[in-house]
């Protein structure tokens, strides 16, 4: 079979080469419209033509059609045909021309955001910064690191990322990779937020798609837009198949350090996905492990020609990838005055150890942790400090530590070796058996210090508990509800707690009961697990170290988990000190104690404590910090050590020192800069501004509102719809095409809120962040009532597209306005050859071939808007204007062509710089090699080609009965 075209121009290939399916072209094939990407001419089978749906049925679906095997008709705008438009005001035609203008994607000229201020957050243009440098252009596709500290909010900041994204059709498809225990509040935050809905997938999800789907289906597109556990997706064996066999618009890994090592399961999931995704965020507050070369493999994900040398490079050479800020970043601090409480300060709790402890302590001191003239009784040096940190946890932790040693030890069956360790841990085990919550010094502080807190049966207080040891968080479960004054179920419902060893569904149940104001839950004893990526600010200002981690970082990370964006009270800290009376017993103040200290004192000047050891890293500071105990030194001696031997490492100054101030920080007069700007030394030169997305309703509300009535003129009956007009609700019976679409939403809150019955939305922000509050207070659900209304939500999408079907494929409106001649409303889009917009233009074109490049700006002053009439006369019958509509196109064509290179520029240069920067970067391997080729190829694609596509959308008549205009004065 033959393609055809619906014109009299040529079929085959023109004498200037060009492909006869220019990418932006539509065709039309198997009863469907679609969209040209490329097409390449095949040795066997005609053109191959990749191309995406443009109509319903096959929106936005990817497939392949050989002219060989398929009839491809390519769409010819010459034949378009003209019909009337009898509706009042001409509304019809105005919600088709706006509903084109939503639809049509913004082009990748385009640098600004265009939805930053339609969310529901705050604005804060720091917050604004990773989208700017995502669509700077600096890089070849929408690729970054976002390494702010902890509670800077890189939540949001990558759901406005997203957005903008798919604002410019670069987000249909989008996988968010995150932790287990943060599944649910990320995508909590992104729907709410922002509008962008997940569907969660574990692997009984998977397994249950795969179920329904037919066998040998890829399960990751059955859903567009996915968020899945690392931990379950980290399982290459099972989903690597179904992984290499898709392509994402946008891949999202969350706490993206965990990938680093080489060879683990996190690295081969991270290796697969990076090569098969257009856009690519990482976020981690602490991005790599102090190696250089590990820090350069994870920027390679990103862009595998970013980094010359992998041993010696600085931040300039990412800037183009890399954002971060402190919380006294001058942008972040500026903008963050009343919207962000300062930190309390870290208080020492100190407790004297009660006479059992005290035994305890001579013991260890005596014979595990004698001192420089003595010798341990263990024969692996570091474990006598793992008994020292399980001691100063709780006795329970001690008893499980000696217990697993002792068992341990038994195993070898060495007695004569192990003998005198073995007596030794058996005098601990008899030490230790017989405490209970009476001999814990640590434990009566802390029931004493919840209650000044205020925790209590009639007290909604809440209070962040942290441990490092399991069998304390168990043991403290048991007894602290009683002594806090709960009984019965309160007792029971009171305290939980949350581990790594809990499910995902345990742990995400954990988060959101201590994040519901109503709920009963209010002290939270938690592990480390917490420490990373998860929010417990909502209702809570007060974090208690139960124990302290022997690490810096690590305590950072807990301290965060209150003091973050959000936070309207004082986070407050304190850490319980367990001190000692004994002679050279190594209590919590020789330690912890001094850590607190250090760690407060970092985050006030620096803004972060991360960069005061230069290990970067909560293992290796405490593994360290132990070796140098071992070595006599004190905490203060080991730290300053540290950061000395980094200072002076050569590399690590090339490397580490340029990543730990700020790297994309604005600064003061940020806000002045051009937005446009494609050549400045990172995201902060630039302010955030506005793009320019032309619209011809004034607000998404008023389109939202015409729209109903014209699509459901009978909306009260039908839809059952209700109107708030004084709070701006809007609550009605979703139709069965719409029901179908919220299967793209979170199921818990479409089961909760029982969405498929009837949905409540509003334009209201303030409205729609009382319901979420209000959510966050209840105990039966944490999603909101009521959801905001923006350009990404799918009852705004829905309707759009309601309103684009109500005209037939190839037709355009003729609509009588304030115009001296036929003026035909023509759309022109120039592509790349991955089929992505780089040049879209609104025109409008008269009879006589004047070109305007303004076609809203025309529409208004020839008073197209909602109080115009509809007239219901034409100044002549369709078809002589149908006979024009070839010139208007032609004149068109030619002014785009005549501007193509003044519009190519822009989006010239960054690619030419880039592939500048490519030709520095020398790969000795042959894999090497041929990603070079590929960034050089995919460089070139990004390019604007072929034709344009070219679309008349309506054509503009005179009134033959309008006043004739007043002659031209002399």
């Amino acid at each position: 079979m033959t393609a055809q075209q619906s014109s009299t121009a040529p079929v085959g290939p023109r004498p200037d080469g060009e492909d006869q399916f220019p990418a932006g072209a539509q065709v039309f094939v198997r009863d469907e419209v679609w969209l040209v990407r490329n097409s390449v001419r095949t040795e066997h089978d005609g053109a191959k033509v990749d191309v995406v749906g443009v109509s319903d049925f096959v929106r936005d679906q990817e497939a392949v059609f050989f002219t060989g095997l398929d009839t491809i008709e390519l769409i010819d705008p010459r034949r378009t045909k003209l019909v009337r438009d009898e509706s009042s005001n001409f509304r019809r035609s105005r919600l088709f021309l706006e509903a084109v203008l939503r639809k049509t994607a913004l082009p990748q000229s385009e640098r600004r955001l265009a939805l930053a201020d339609s969310f529901l957050l705050d604005s804060l243009p720091y917050q604004r910064r990773p989208a700017e440098l995502a669509l700077s252009g600096r890089n070849l596709r929408p690729r970054l690191l976002i390494a702010d500290v902890v509670g800077l909010g890189k939540t949001l900041e990558i759901g406005l990322t997203l957005a903008e994204l798919i604002r410019r059709g670069r987000g249909e498809r989008l996988l968010v990779v995150t932790p287990q225990h943060v599944l649910e509040q990320f995508q909590h935050e992104l729907w709410t937020r922002f509008a962008i809905p997940l569907v969660r997938l574990d692997s009984v999800g998977i397994e249950r798609i795969q179920r329904e789907i037919p066998a040998g289906r890829n399960p990751f597109t059955y859903f567009k837009r996915v968020i899945v556990s690392i931990d379950t997706l980290k399982n290459t064996d099972q989903y690597k198949h179904h992984l290499e066999r898709i392509n994402w618009d946008a891949v999202v890994i969350d706490e993206s350090h965990n990938l680093i090592n080489r060879g683990s399961l996190r690295n081969q999931l991270a290796q697969i996905l990076a090569p098969r995704t257009d856009a690519l965020i990482l976020a981690s507050a602490t991005p790599h492990n102090g190696d250089a070369k590990s820090f350069a493999e994870l920027i390679g994900l990103l862009d595998p020609a970013a980094i010359r040398d992998p041993e010696h490079y600085r931040a300039e050479d990412i800037e183009h990838l890399f954002i971060r800020r402190t919380k006294i970043s001058p942008e972040v601090r500026e903008q963050m005055k009343g919207q962000w409480a300062d930190r309390g300060p870290s208080q020492s709790v100190r407790c004297a150890a009660t006479p059992t402890e005290e035994k305890i302590f001579e013991e260890l001191a005596a014979v595990w942790l004698p001192g420089e003239n003595g010798t341990s009784v263990s024969g692996v040096p570091l474990f006598p400090y793992t008994l020292l940190k399980s001691f100063l946890s709780s006795h329970a932790a001690l008893k499980a530590t000696v217990s697993a040693r002792i068992k341990t030890l038994e195993k070898k069956d060495e007695p004569t070796a192990t003998r005198a360790e073995l007596a030794a841990l058996r005098t601990l085990q008899e030490l230790v058996e017989p405490l209970a919550e009476a001999d814990s010094a640590k434990f009566a502080a802390l029931v004493e210090q919840l209650k000044a807190i205020g925790v209590g049966p009639k007290s909604d207080a809440r209070v962040v508990v942290f441990s490092e040891r399991v069998q304390t968080l168990e043991w403290l479960r048991t007894v602290l509800p009683a002594a806090l004054g709960f009984r019965g179920r309160a007792a029971e419902e009171s305290t939980r707690v949350m581990h790594g060893g809990l499910s995902d569904e345990q742990q995400m149940q954990c988060v959101e009961d201590f994040g519901l104001a109503d709920a009963p839950v209010r002290v939270l004893l938690t592990g480390d697990v917490a420490s990373e990526g998860v929010n417990l600010h909502r209702q809570c200002h007060q974090l208690i170290h139960y124990d302290v981690p022997w690490s810096l970082i690590r305590i950072e990370q807990r301290n965060g988990r209150i003091d973050r964006y959000g936070q309207a009270h004082q986070p407050q800290f304190r850490a319980l000190i367990l001190t000692s009376e004994v002679e050279g017993a190594k209590d919590d103040t020789v330690v912890a104690e001094r850590l607190l200290d250090r760690e407060d004192q970092a985050h006030r000047a620096l803004g972060t404590a991360e960069a005061v050891t230069g290990l970067y890293r909560a293992e290796a500071e405490e593994k360290s910090l132990i070796q140098d105990l071992l070595r006599g030194r004190t905490v203060d001696e080991s730290l300053d050590a540290h950061r000395a031997e980094a200072e002076a490492d050569a590399a690590m100054d090339d490397f580490l020192a340029d990543f730990f101030g700020s790297v994309g920080d604005a600064g003061p007069g940020a806000e002045n800069a051009d937005p446009q700007d494609t050549e400045g030394k990172g995201a902060g030169t630039s302010a955030p501004g506005n793009a320019a997305v032309p619209r011809l309703f004034t607000s998404t509300a008023e389109f939202l509102d015409e729209a109903l009535s014209e699509v459901f003129p009978d909306a009260t009956t039908s839809l059952d719809l209700h109107r708030d007009t004084e709070s701006g609700l809007l609550s009605f019976r979703p139709p069965t095409d719409l029901v179908h679409r919220l299967k793209a939403l979170p199921l818990d809150y479409v089961r909760e809120q029982r969405l498929r019955e009837r949905l409540l939305v509003t334009f209201n922000r303030r409205l729609a962040e009382h319901s979420l509050k209000r959510a966050r207070e209840s105990s039966t659900s944490s999603w909101p009532e009521i959801s905001l209304l923006t350009d990404l939500h799918p009852v705004v999408e829905w309707l759009t597209d309601k309103v684009l079907v109500r005209l037939g494929r190839q037709e355009a409106l003729i609509i009588t306005a304030d115009v001296p001649e036929p003026t035909y409303l023509v759309q022109g889009v120039y592509s790349n050859a991955l089929g992505r917009p780089t040049v879209v233009k609104w025109m409008g074109v008269t009879r006589g071939g004047t070109v305007e490049d303004d076609m809203v700006g025309l529409l208004h002053r020839s008073g197209v808007g909602p109080t115009m009439a509809n007239p219901m006369r034409h100044s002549e019958p369709a078809t002589a204007l149908e006979a024009g509509i070839p010139d208007a196109l032609a004149a068109a064509e030619q002014f785009l062509d005549r501007h193509r290179d003044a519009w190519d520029e822009p989006l010239r240069k960054p690619i030419d710089d880039y592939k500048a920067r490519l030709g520095d970067w020398e790969q000795p391997t042959l894999a090497g090699e041929r990603t070079k080729k590929s960034l050089a190829s995919l460089a070139d694609s990004l390019l604007t080609t072929g034709r344009p596509l070219m679309r008349v959308l309506a054509v503009l008549v005179p009134d033959p009965e309008a006043p004739a205009p007043p002659p031209p004065t002399a």
